[in-house]
């Protein structure tokens, strides 16, 4: 949004829209704006804050209490050191921005007024707001019955009550249509533009598009292997020795790579070295008023025991028995496979050929509803658990999540390979399971949300056409903000990296017995770059950006889904007959020597894991001599202050 200083519009470029309840009482409103426009000395956020007039129309509908929040320049550079934000110091190195030494960042020129980007200055504008804290008030004004405290995030509290319906960061119109152009509108194979994501999006943000597009080269290699495997071996098994212990060394690789990548994306956006800040209270967090030992603030406390036994009594049985309903499902689609295998061996046609695939498709489709009833009720489970963290909380849902998800999707994989042993219904099975789940993920990632985001945007400029002519489609502030608030709201990484974990799965566990599971995986990943573009760009709020150095516990959800990798495939290279024939009379040899293997690669693992550093060493040089000269800075200063002392004590 370009910065309007004129009558239609506030006198500073707006940055995040604060929208309440339509009701919210008068006495409340004046209270929180104050609050947020008072000094910082004061106890206020010091931002710049005015409510937005009404759309085109002024119709009644239109919630009057929405707010465009922005702030002075200084401001947000003193709120860039207050986030701890890393910028490029006239060396080339990462370090921490001061106000003080501003002058010494490379892009700092003249007042700094393109130091900071847009995401980084909305990112500051929500720290300011989400530590905005209750002073000597015991309540909020207007509502005795929403309850304050000395330390209280206000934000927080009001967003826990209902009275704040969302606060979002605003799209910049001519950016979001340079960054459209050149992420997904020019149809060639080529390179994401990370660095441009980051700029509008975030750490958070870049690093996830980093990792598919990452993820989806490091398939290439696999798919070219697997392609003749799968045109000239067709029926040979035994020739997929090779491709699984080719699948075992690939997955270890490919992980450990990752982490130098992501080393050097995280090192050069500056959140490797960036300290962690202090986490508050999720604001659906509750429990009985208390003091904080660590910040000696008063704040809810639940005891941590209480929690336990919510895990253990209630959330564990409960995934334990949908764990038990997805194995019953999986036997009733064995049922239908046995079914449909018989009418097909009593009249082999056509139809009854085709017949034999309805079942895995079936399945596929029911996996995903359960899928995704069974994630509303693991947010429900963690949200009931009462975690104070959100760190905590994001842990537990993934934890859940991952453990059904991987069950449901593979435990039937498992069956046909492991008890059934029957190779062709596992390449089977694996391929209706993997082309059905990528039918539906794209119908409902791609296709749903773009429709629904086309219609509410035609009824929008629809409304604004009724009262002016719109030459070149660009909404007043009013409305586009309107507009915006109406969008879907993103709702962070979690399904994207759950859904490339699953797919991983289906590569690295079984694709020796289906080798084109890469190459459809590498289709689905490219129409994934679009089609998630186009959602980040056009179908979705803007995010506020997230400073991530990493991919966190996907990392590890990728590198235990590697372990039970080589467990797998060596499991099915041990019922390989090509194997089999070394040990004609004894099967407790083949198992023993299958498992010894198997204990002894992964060892290897673990081993190319210590050997392959995480952070390249070119970075860790500088880190360290970062780290060196801080250290030294540190000594000087104190040194200034001794002398300084002692020259005093002289005096005297």
């Amino acid at each position: 949004l370009q910065n309007l200083s004129d009558s239609s519009g506030p006198g500073f470029t707006p940055l995040v829209v604060v929208e309440l309840a339509s009701d919210t009482k008068e006495e409340a409103i004046a209270w929180l704006l104050s609050r947020i426009r008072d000094q910082q000395h004061n106890g206020g956020a010091e931002l710049l804050v005015e409510q937005l007039g009404p759309g085109v129309e002024g119709q009644e509908k239109e919630n009057p209490n929405m707010f465009v929040v922005g702030a002075s320049w200084q401001r947000l550079l003193s709120g860039a050191e207050d986030v701890g934000l890393f910028k490029e110091f006239s060396d080339g190195s990462m370090r921490g921005f001061t106000c003080a030494n501003k002058h010494n960042f490379k892009d700092f020129k003249g007042d700094g007024d393109d130091f900071l980007s847009m995401a980084e200055c909305q990112y500051i504008i929500k720290h300011e707001l989400d530590t905005l804290r209750a002073k000597d008030e015991t309540h909020v004004p207007g509502y005795t019955q929403v309850k304050l405290y000395p330390g209280k995030s206000i934000i927080r509290r009001l967003q826990s009550k209902g009275i704040l319906i969302q606060f979002f960061p605003l799209h910049e119109k001519e950016e979001l249509k340079r960054l459209s152009f050149s992420w997904y509108k020019k149809m060639k194979l080529s390179f994401q533009p990370l660095d441009d994501i980051r700029h509008y999006y975030g750490e958070g943000q870049a690093l996830y598009f980093g990792f598919l597009e990452y993820f989806t080269i490091a398939l290439v290699p696999m798919a070219l292997i697997g392609v003749p495997y799968y045109l000239f071996d067709w029926e040979d098994y035994d020739k997929y020795v090779v491709f699984a212990v080719f699948n075992l060394i690939w997955c270890t690789v490919i992980l450990e790579l990752w982490k130098r990548c992501s080393a050097s994306l995280a090192y050069s956006w500056g959140t490797l070295s960036r300290k962690k800040a202090f986490e508050e209270p999720r604001p659906g967090f509750h429990g009985v008023l208390g003091f904080n030992p660590v910040t000696g603030r008063e704040e809810p406390l639940y005891p941590n025991a209480k929690r336990q036994l919510r895990i253990y009594l209630v959330s564990l049985p409960f995934v334990l028995l949908c764990l038990y309903l997805s194995l019953y499902v999986m036997m009733i689609y064995f049922q239908m496979e046995g079914w449909a295998l018989s009418v097909y061996d009593e009249e082999p046609t056509f139809w009854t050929g085709i017949l034999l695939f309805i079942p895995s498709i079936i399945y596929a489709v029911v996996i995903e509803i359960m899928n995704l009833i069974y994630r509303y009720a693991a947010e429900f489970l963690t949200e009931w658990e009462n975690h104070r963290l959100e760190s905590s909380y994001q842990n537990h849902l993934v934890l859940k999540v991952l453990v059904f998800n991987f069950f449901n999707c593979f435990a039937s994989l498992f069956y046909i390979a492991f008890v059934m042993q029957d190779m062709v219904l596992l390449r089977q099975s694996l391929a209706t399971l993997l082309i059905t789940s990528q039918i539906l993920n794209q119908f409902m990632e791609a296709f749903l949300p773009y429709w629904l985001q086309r219609r509410r945007n035609k009824k929008m400029i629809h409304k604004v056409r009724k009262r002016r002519t719109l030459e070149d489609k660009e909404l007043p502030l009013a409305e586009q903000v309107r507009l915006e608030a109406e969008m879907s709201t993103y709702l962070g990484t979690f399904d994207d990296y759950l859904e490339l974990f699953l797919l991983f799965g289906y590569v690295s566990l079984f694709s020796c017995v289906y080798p084109l599971a890469a190459v459809l995986v590498v289709l689905n990943n490219v129409t994934e770059v679009y089609s998630d573009a186009f959602k980040m760009c056009h179908v979705f709020k803007r995010p506020f950006s997230d400073p991530a150095a990493n991919i966190g516990v996907w990392q590890l959800a990728f590198e235990a889904m590697s372990v039970i990798a080589v467990v797998t495939n060596f499991a099915l290279i041990g019922m390989s007959p090509q194997v089999k024939a070394y040990f004609p009379e004894s099967e407790t040899q083949l198992i023993l020597w299958t498992v010894a293997i198997e204990h002894g690669l992964l060892a290897f693992k673990f081993i190319l894991t210590f050997l392959i550093p995480d952070v390249p060493k070119h970075i860790q040089i500088k880190l360290a001599h970062l780290e060196f000269e801080s250290l030294e800075a540190l000594k000087k200063k104190f040194g200034d202050i001794t002398t300084t002392f002692a020259s005093i004590l002289k005096t005297k």
